[in-house]
């Protein structure tokens, strides 16, 4: 590989894993449908494509997606709100009615998985502000070499959800017993508040 490249590229791709690590709606829900072991790929391409294509967004059009960004966030903040505060119900709601664990939870569709999938992640602002507008920012600093660290970028992502969704699996057995479960809809539904909350007032 060119020298030159080599910078851009390390540098999109530690941007784009530091910014998708950190725990959130999405995270939660792939690592709760790796353990569940429950069309996994579904919600790993889906989160892994949008990732892909918000990236190239902001590579191409930073500047263009910037000055539409107040009137687009504030509708995504609300809306994405309302939806985190339903889901962290609905979570909180399966902690208190407990279950016998991973198999209680009647199996839902590819397509009701998808959706949710989709929802959590496009009704998330935190989506946009993070690969749109902050890696569309950093991945334009490097001029001709912009698509390299986009590609970075990418490849942090693509590497990321399919390690968070399978390696998930591992945990499946201690997840098993129901008072394990319970603690982590209960988990769950504090992170999708707490984010609620933090759209609504940030």
């Amino acid at each position: 590989m060119n020298a030159d490249a080599l910078a851009p590229l390390t540098t999109g791709f530690f941007a784009g894993l530091g910014l998708i690590v950190a725990i959130g709606a999405q995270n939660a829900y792939v690592l709760r449908q790796g353990i569940r072991r429950e069309h996994v790929w579904v919600v790993v391409a889906i989160c892994a494509g949008a990732d892909l294509a918000l990236i190239a967004l902001g590579a191409a059009s930073i500047g263009a997606v910037s000055s539409l960004a107040p009137w687009v966030l504030v509708a995504l903040r609300w809306g994405g709100a309302a939806y985190l505060v339903w889901f962290a119900f609905t979570s909180f709601r399966s902690a208190v009615r407990g279950s016998d664990g991973l198999a209680a939870e009647a199996p839902r569709s590819a397509g009701s998985v998808a959706l949710t999938a989709l929802a959590l992640t496009l009704l998330n602002p935190h989506v946009y502000l993070d690969t749109v507008l902050t890696l569309g920012t950093v991945v334009n600093r490097f001029g001709e070499h912009t698509w390299v660290a986009a590609a970075g970028a990418m490849a942090a992502s693509l590497l990321w959800f399919p390690a968070l969704g399978f390696g998930a699996r591992a945990l499946a057995p201690v997840f098993a017993r129901p008072g394990v479960w319970r603690a982590v809809d209960a988990g769950v539904g504090v992170v999708m508040l707490a984010i609620a909350v933090l759209l609504v007032v940030g």
